[in-house]
């Protein structure tokens, strides 16, 4: 078997030997000179579809926008509760919150000197929290507030956003606040006696 083996591949490397040795043979002419061959230009690739150029007439000027996946039904049950429009933050600033129609669940965050596509992401909390991966931003909608952070530098852009049922559901909580999570009034009583 393994002389089989041997012999095939000897075999397989002459034939290419010989094929290479009948190739430069024949650009020999019948004098014994060597054949001058024609050199051809390499054919141009066609442009790829994708791209347009700028001043073609009759050509709009389109720009290639990264593909959006397909949301899972959970993404897209979470930005349906996504508050959309101008909302005013702290400190004068303010963003601009807009569902794209023409991808399904996906948001642009826009404000002074910056711009984000994001996407709805699940969270053990129930806090709505839309992302742009490539950018490294975080948009968090709580019911009270919402806030912009740059997780790449590690701060926060936008803080005390507020959606007018936002502003509804903080005065609410200010007129009755919720339960504290560590209730430390029990301790202080016990401690005394």
């Amino acid at each position: 078997m393994c002389q089989l083996k041997f012999f095939l591949l000897l075999l397989a490397s002459l034939s290419s030997l010989g094929f290479n040795l009948a190739k430069a043979q024949s650009s020999k002419d019948v004098n014994g000179g060597v054949k001058k061959e024609a050199h051809t230009k390499p054919v141009a690739k066609p442009p790829a579809p994708n791209s347009i150029k700028k001043n073609e007439p009759g050509k709009r000027n389109v720009t290639a926008k990264p593909l959006d996946l397909p949301l899972a039904p959970q993404e897209l049950s979470i930005a349906e509760r996504v508050h959309v429009g101008h909302l005013p933050c702290e400190l004068g600033a303010s963003i601009r919150m807009t569902a794209d129609a023409n991808a399904p669940g996906y948001f642009d965050v826009q404000s002074k000197g910056y711009k984000y596509r994001m996407r709805p992401v699940a969270t053990s909390t129930g806090a709505i929290r839309l992302e742009d991966e490539k950018a490294g931003a975080v948009w968090l909608q709580l019911a009270n507030k919402s806030m912009l952070m740059d997780q790449k530098n590690g701060r926060r852009l936008a803080d005390e956003c507020t959606h007018p049922d936002q502003v509804a559901v903080a005065n609410d909580m200010r007129i009755n606040p919720p339960p504290a999570l560590i209730d430390l009034s029990n301790l202080a009583t016990e401690n005394k006696r």
